[in-house]
C-alpha cells in the first residue's frame, strides 16, 4: 500500500549494483535527517527483491516497486511515479544524497507561493568528502512556464537546471507525462516538461549533492554516444512548449 500522510515523495530506480548499494544506503540515511515527512519510492530495474537491503523492506516509509526484468531508467522512474501517494515528489539517484533541509526548504517555498515547483542549486560531492556548488544558468526568483528552458541556450549547451533539484506537484509530473522513453536523459524532458507548464522558483540554496564517483553512469566510455540525441529531444521538447506559451500569454522569451 502507498505510505500514507508524507508530505514529499522521493523517486529512484536503481539496479543495485554491489559497489553502489553503500551509496544507496547513504541516500537512505539522508532521508531519514530530513525534516520533512517522506516516502521513497524505490523501482527496481531488474533486480530481485530479495536483494534489497531488510532495513528498506522493513521501513514502511519505504515502497518499493518489484518489476520483472530491466526496463531503463526512464521506465522504473514512470513505474515508480504510478505508486506515489503524495502531493509533491522529487527524485534522486541511487548513488547521491540529500543534504540536511533539501525537502522542506523547497517545499516551504512552493507552498509559500502557490508554486508548481521549486527547484535548488546541486553540487558536487567528491570522494574526501568535499563539496564544490554548481549554479546552474537559470537565476535564483520566480520564472514563468516557459522561462527556464530560455537560459538552455542550445541542446550542446549546458542544461538550465539540474532535474534532480526540482521538486514539483506530482499531478503536475504526471500531467507532463512523467519522464521520457529514452535510454538516458529522460529528466532532462521532465525538467523542460514541469517548468515549461508551471510557474516555479529557484532556491538559492544547494538542495542535492551529486556524488562523483568511477562508477557513476556519466562517467562510462559509452554514455557520450546518445547524449546528444538525449539533449535534443528535450530542447525541441521546452522549444515547443515555450513557444505555445509565449503565443498565449504575449510574454517574450529569454533572449539567446
Amino acid at each position: 500500500m502507498p505510505i500514507a500522510n508524507a508530505d514529499v515523495a522521493v523517486i529512484t530506480p536503481t539496479r543495485l549494483r554491489p559497489e553502489r548499494r553503500p551509496y544507496l544506503m547513504a541516500l537512505y540515511e539522508s532521508l531519514c535527517r530530513q525534516d520533512a515527512s517522506w516516502e521513497w519510492v524505490v523501482s527496481l530495474d531488474g533486480v530481485p527483491l530479495p536483494e534489497v537491503p531488510a532495513r528498506l523492506r522493513e521501513d514502511p516509509r519505504v515502497r518499493v516497486v518489484d518489476l520483472p526484468r530491466a526496463v531503463g531508467a526512464g521506465a522504473a522512474r514512470n513505474f515508480a511515479l504510478n505508486e506515489v501517494s503524495a502531493e509533491w515528489c522529487t527524485t534522486a539517484d541511487d548513488d547521491d544524497l540529500l543534504p540536511d533541509g533539501s525537502l522542506s526548504v523547497r517545499l516551504a517555498h512552493a507552498r509559500a507561493h502557490a508554486l508548481g515547483w521549486a527547484a535548488g542549486w546541486s553540487a558536487d560531492l567528491h570522494p574526501d568528502g568535499s563539496t564544490v556548488t554548481w549554479r546552474c544558468p537559470t537565476p535564483p526568483g520566480f520564472h514563468a512556464p516557459g522561462e527556464v528552458w530560455g537560459y538552455w541556450r542550445s541542446p550542446e549547451a549546458t542544461i538550465p537546471l539540474g532535474p534532480t533539484t526540482l521538486l514539483a506537484r506530482t499531478d503536475l509530473i504526471r500531467a507532463c507525462g512523467g519522464y521520457a522513453a529514452l535510454p538516458q536523459g529522460e529528466d532532462y524532458a521532465y525538467l523542460v516538461g514541469v517548468t515549461g507548464v508551471a510557474r516555479g522558483a529557484l532556491v538559492p540554496t544547494v538542495v542535492y549533492h551529486y556524488r562523483k564517483h568511477p562508477e557513476q553512469m556519466t562517467a562510462q566510455p559509452g554514455y557520450p554516444l546518445l547524449e546528444s540525441r538525449a539533449r535534443q529531444f528535450a530542447y525541441r521538447q521546452g522549444e515547443h512548449l515555450a513557444a505555445r506559451y509565449e503565443a498565449a500569454s504575449g510574454r517574450s522569451r529569454v533572449a539567446s
